[in-house]
């Protein structure tokens, strides 16, 4: 598969992690951590149903144990860091500065061998991420009210372990996306423990609860880490990153569609912003294929 196409399924998991934050409003009232190990629980299932006719998919698990540090680590304490900002700070504030991930990630990707940041990557991540600023917060100013501190930095950390995770990633790049079955499963168990630990049992009261939970599950707790594994090894780095800042976008523009946050002039111009945005930092994307013509 070429470099572009894997930027393209490296992108799906942006599309499926827009409707993360419909689903899990959906999902009712189950707890944080009984929400990740169920529905990591479903996203390894859902790899490791192959196994059995995959030999050498199993074979995969035979990993380094920086391999697996890596994978369970980034998805169990990007969820444990998240959940504990929303305790700490406003929500909307801790959802604009995690959302602040892709930044770190084409920043953090500058250091990778062959790679090289240059002015339209900023140019466009600072496009998206005004855009992203404004859809979130409906362009009102952000009021950052005291004795919030330890949320707002927990929220960077959260950015920057996402960030950090996908980047390091690549390091791996001969490591099969099998692998990330096990990651899941092994997050699974970790949230299992701390829901034991933290938090009481509440179970989906609804028929529509359960359908949410088994969604979140299959798409954007589930086959979206697969497809963004791929994509972060294979794929354009930098595009990806500037891409993500579709996920807020698009999220928002969902939730409105459902109904579930109001619509506001904010969204049509971070629409423009973020587009514009992508498009810039994509640039490289466009030129090789240019390139590719011209030799052809």
């Amino acid at each position: 598969m070429s470099r572009r196409a894997s930027t393209l399924v490296g992108f799906t998991a942006v599309l499926m992690w827009a409707i993360l934050a419909l689903l899990t409003t959906a999902s009712g009232a189950v707890p944080p951590f009984q929400l990740a190990a169920m529905t990591f629980l479903i996203g390894g299932l859902m790899g490791a149903l192959s196994w059995p006719f995959r030999p050498g998919a199993f074979a995969s698990l035979h990993q380094e144990w920086r391999v697996w540090a890596l994978g369970i680590g980034g998805l169990f304490f990007y969820h444990f860091v998240y959940f504990s900002a929303i305790r700490a700070a406003p929500a909307i504030e801790v959802s604009l500065i995690a959302y602040l991930w892709p930044l770190f990630l084409v920043l953090f990707s500058a250091f990778l061998p062959g790679e090289k940041l240059r002015f339209h990557h900023l140019a466009g991540i600072l496009l998206g991420l005004t855009g992203a600023a404004l859809v979130i917060t409906r362009g009102e100013v952000l009021a950052l009210q005291q004795g919030l501190g330890r949320g707002h930095l927990l929220a960077f950390l959260c950015a920057m372990i996402w960030a950090g995770y996908s980047v390091a990633s690549r390091r791996f790049g001969k490591v099969s996306t099998d692998v990330v079955a096990g990651f899941c499963l092994a997050t699974a168990a970790l949230s299992l423990v701390s829901h034991l630990v933290f938090e009481e049992t509440v179970w989906p009261a609804t028929a529509g609860q359960w359908l949410a939970i088994l969604g979140l599950g299959l798409l954007p707790v589930g086959a979206a880490f697969y497809t963004w594994d791929y994509g972060v090894k294979h794929g354009d780095i930098m595009v990806l990153g500037a891409l993500s800042y579709a996920s807020p976008l698009l999220s928002a523009l969902i939730l409105v569609l459902a109904g579930l946050a109001p619509a506001h002039w904010s969204v049509a111009v971070a629409c423009l912003l973020v587009t514009c945005g992508a498009l810039l930092a994509s640039r490289d994307m466009f030129l090789r294929k240019t390139a590719t013509r011209t030799a052809d």
